[in-house]
């Protein structure tokens, strides 16, 4: 018998992000502080779903969205400078650690996969000699780790997912720059540049703004000349790079690490020695960088939810934002005249999970469309994804999608 599921099909009230006056938008690279928080501790998340599948046949209950990273020390100099004092990985919140008598290392895990991520991804960070590694994660509560062990896992919370689709040219513009600052062959051609990198867009009408902070590894700048040299040739690299990639964008301004200042030597320039600020700039925490569509977009609806890390099997902080974003990308890519499309899930605690309390579309359409026109297919769409919700939580569990 077909579920009845509570679905709403309606018509936005506002205009397309696309066609707003002002648009402003973000992304943190990998080597971002907030960013390698996402990053290590949703790795951290996938390997103990794959031990305790691999052990026990199903995922336990486990939690590890609450890490921070804690800036080390160093001092940056043209030529190379040193590491004064250890950037510091604390992992938070909850794992099960033993199950049917059998003891499962968490600790020696999250620390292991950890370093695993850091030599793939960081290409100057030792993670034997430049990280300290601070286990916090404790074992959950009995009646959370309870509702693992029942017939049906409800959700683990009352919570909203919200997701949208399609990206706006600004959007894409600004994950398509990050992804090539980042890319193996930027890197080779400017391996000066580290993966520390943040990108923030602001549009107004057909002018772009972008934004760009790249920490500049201090080995490869013997001086503050090479320094503002390599600078510009960099900054009309990227200029070069939007407007190859630009539609209908007019103007674009790259503006490359506007805090620099000529006047103040060594100490006026961004320079670190691992690439990254948080050898002894900044601190990191899960939650504080890019949504699960790897994007901060200030146009839109957004969760507050931190995803990364959070369990694939019943914790809808993950599992809804991460949905709503497929459902949107769907509707808009199958439903003829839809212009775009907002999906917000909201769970209720212990409840199914493929029965929200509420399924939600909010949709603009072309002008030669209605809405009697594409509801149903779109609620069609809705109900398919949340009837293959076991599909997709077991993709989510190994890695399958990108949360940041």
């Amino acid at each position: 018998m077909k579920k009845q599921r509570n679905i709403s099909i309606e018509l936005a009230s506002t205009l397309p992000a696309e066609e707003q006056q002002i648009e402003l938008v973000e992304r943190k690279g990998i080597a971002h502080p907030d960013t390698m928080c996402d990053s290590i501790m949703e790795a951290v998340c996938i390997a103990l779903c794959k031990e305790y599948n691999d052990r026990f046949g199903r995922i336990l209950h486990h939690n590890i969205d609450k890490g921070m990273l804690v800036a080390g020390r160093t001092m940056p100099q043209p030529g190379g400078g040193k590491v004064i004092e250890p950037m510091k990985i604390i992992f938070g919140d909850r794992a099960t650690y033993t199950h049917d008598g059998t003891v499962i290392q968490v600790g020696e895990i999250a620390e292991a996969t950890a370093k695993k991520w850091l030599r793939k991804n960081l290409r100057f960070v030792d993670p034997e000699v430049n990280i300290i590694y601070q286990n916090e994660i404790k074992p959950g509560s009995p009646e959370l780790t309870d509702t693992f062990s029942r017939p049906v896992i409800g959700a683990n919370d009352t919570s909203v997912g919200v997701g949208h689709a399609p990206r706006t040219e600004t959007e894409r513009l600004v994950f398509e720059t990050e992804q090539y600052l980042n890319s193996n062959i930027f890197k080779y051609a400017y391996p000066e540049t580290g993966k520390d990198i943040k990108v923030m867009a602001f549009r107004k009408n057909r002018d772009l703004t972008m934004t760009v902070a790249i920490a500049f590894v201090d080995r490869y700048i013997r001086d503050k000349k090479i320094y503002f040299e390599k600078k510009q040739i960099i900054q009309d690299n990227i200029t070069q790079f939007i407007r190859c990639k630009q539609e209908n964008i007019d103007n674009v301004t790259v503006q490359l690490n506007t805090l620099d200042d000529p006047e103040r030597g060594a100490e006026g320039i961004y320079l670190t020695v691992l690439g990254t600020s948080a050898e002894s700039g900044d601190g990191g925490q899960v939650g504080r960088g890019n949504r699960v569509n790897g994007l901060i977009t200030f146009n839109r609806p957004q969760s507050l939810e931190a995803a990364a890390g959070k369990n694939p099997v019943n914790h809808v902080g993950k599992i809804y934002n991460v949905l709503s974003h497929e459902i949107a990308r769907r509707i808009h890519k199958e439903v003829d005249g839809v212009k775009e499309a907002t999906v917000y899930l909201c769970s209720q605690i212990g409840q199914p999970l493929d029965e929200p309390l509420q399924a939600s579309a909010k949709l603009i359409l072309d002008e030669d469309f209605h809405l009697d026109d594409v509801r149903k297919t779109v609620t069609s769409i809705i109900q398919v994804e949340l009837a293959y919700i076991g599909v997709f939580i077991e993709q989510l569990a190994l890695g399958k999608y990108s949360i940041c």
